[in-house]
């Protein structure tokens, strides 16, 4: 045994070597714990995120526009047919040959303008006859007048018996008779007379002429009377329209009116409802009623066929919003409305389809955020998430 071994010594080296390894083994350990943590921990965070994402991604995604508001006029366009505000045929009233027109289609005519002639011989000759007899009444009352007055004298130195007087006075008042005979037959001829010349009734177009010089004219006795001319007045103008039950209490007296003909593209006839027929026709369940439209310039025909755009007000304002929001269901018809991210599905009622967009009369508001092509997977309640508000930036229908 070595007398420098110490026992002691010997231990206390062992002791240290000991607390070193454990040392060494603690950083060991901590170096492994912390690689093992970095690994982890980015797994760990990866995972949340994804957990996260995975959570935002579960919550669609939507487009919302807001509805806009609809005219407060609705156009209605409806088929109407112009007619001259005065039109009438013109027939002669006597009989006998036409000598001369002076009107032929499409000359304006004025008021009381003559038209035409008409030769009556039959007519004159009896009109020269009844002159004459008027004439021979004339002379008879005139002798008549006379004896009664001198029976009268007579009677008052009883000259002539009272039943001569009588005679007398009775001859005179028939003669008396048979003098306003013979002027009324006389007035009667002249009257006949006067209608050898044909006037215009009022002032418009002549659109028809039906009789040239030499023709037989006959007045319609025996026989059908014959047309000579036709009249319209066209400075103003009717178009008659049959308005839709539903927009027959609209229709009233000084509602505005537009006419569009196919012959003047891009142009507006405007026009004003005057008067309705009071009643709806029960065959077509529609209100006839009448559209006046200023012809000055004469540029619109009698006969034509327009179409009128009648400016009908909005009883309730009505709402617009695309046909894509839609959803059709057994419910009924529906669309979506967002509010705290949540799709709520609302019932609504429309009113006209304009194609691309339509109209909502019943069951939104225009704060609402209605959804763009909802998923018909869609249900009530659903968490949703607004991706972007459009505007609608085409005009509402009808809009002035």
């Amino acid at each position: 045994m070595d007398p420098q071994f110490r026992p002691e010594q010997h231990n206390a080296t062992q002791s240290h070597r000991m607390k070193h390894g454990r040392l060494i083994a603690f950083v060991v350990v901590l170096v492994v714990a912390a690689i093992v943590i970095a690994g982890l921990v980015p797994r760990w965070r990866d995972a949340k995120a994804l957990a996260r994402e995975t959570q935002v991604q579960a919550v669609p995604s939507v487009a919302v526009v807001h509805p806009k508001l609809g005219a407060p006029h609705d156009e209605v366009v409806l088929p109407g047919d112009i007619q001259a505000f005065e039109d009438s045929p013109i027939y002669a009233r006597t009989n006998g040959y036409l000598k001369k027109w002076y009107a032929d289609i499409g000359a304006h005519v004025q008021a009381g303008q003559l038209l035409a002639e008409i030769e009556t011989p039959e007519v004159d000759q009896q009109l020269d006859q009844a002159r004459a007899d008027l004439n021979t009444a004339k002379a008879n009352f005139d002798l008549a007048q006379t004896t009664a007055q001198r029976y009268q004298d007579l009677l008052k130195t009883d000259s002539v018996s009272k039943q001569d007087v009588d005679n007398a006075v009775g001859d005179f008042q028939a003669k008396r008779a048979m003098v306003a005979s013979a002027e009324s037959n006389v007035k009667r001829l002249e009257e006949l007379q006067s209608f050898e010349k044909i006037y215009a009734p009022f002032s418009g177009v002549i659109t028809a002429r039906n009789t040239d010089v030499g023709h037989l004219i006959n007045s319609g006795a025996g026989a059908p009377a014959t047309e000579l001319f036709h009249i319209a007045s066209i400075q103003k103008l009717r178009v008659y329209i049959n308005v839709p039950q539903q927009y027959s209490a609209s229709a009233k007296p000084g509602l505005t009116a537009d006419l569009t003909l196919m012959e003047f593209p891009g142009r507006r006839f405007q026009g004003i409802l005057v008067r309705n027929a009071g009643a709806i026709d029960v065959g077509s369940r529609t209100l006839l009623a009448e559209v006046d439209v200023a012809n000055r310039t004469g540029e619109l025909l009698p006969g034509a066929y327009a179409e009128v755009h009648l400016k009908v007000p909005n009883a309730t304002p009505s709402l617009i919003i695309p046909v894509g929001a839609l959803i059709f269901r057994s419910q009924g018809l529906q669309v979506a409305v967002v509010k705290d991210d949540k799709a709520n599905l609302v019932n609504i009622v429309l009113g006209h389809d304009m194609g691309s967009e339509v109209e909502v009369v019943s069951g939104l508001t225009s704060d609402d955020a209605v959804m763009l092509s909802p998923p018909d997977s869609l249900v009530d309640g659903e968490q949703v998430r607004i991706s972007a508000v459009q505007e609608q930036s085409t005009p509402a229908r009808g809009a002035e």
